[in-house]
């Protein structure tokens, strides 16, 4: 009976780790996101108001930057379905 019982709780904390683990996983991954968000904006910020970095450095930083000018185009395109927008935020496929 104590053998079993002590699988029990250790069973409920290996649980309760996992469950934090994958929490604070998804916390970094959405901080992430948000970090190559505003990476971006600062990049591309010419195209909504906001002063450019000096071209040369923008042109240097172009080739890291793939992946959120096709996001920018992406969202461009998504622009006239704000439920498409929503859903794409919630991640539903």
């Amino acid at each position: 009976m104590p053998k079993r019982f002590g699988r029990i709780i250790k069973n409920i904390f290996k649980t309760f780790a996992q469950v934090n683990r994958e929490k604070a996983t998804g916390m970094l991954d959405f901080e992430l996101k948000e970090l190559e968000n505003i990476f971006a904006l600062l990049i591309l910020g010419g195209f909504v108001g906001l002063p450019s970095p000096p071209s040369p450095i923008a042109i240097e930083l172009l080739p890291y930057m793939e992946r959120e000018l096709i996001v920018l185009l992406s969202r461009s395109d998504l622009s006239h379905d704000p439920l498409g927008v929503l859903a794409s935020m919630l991640e539903i496929d």
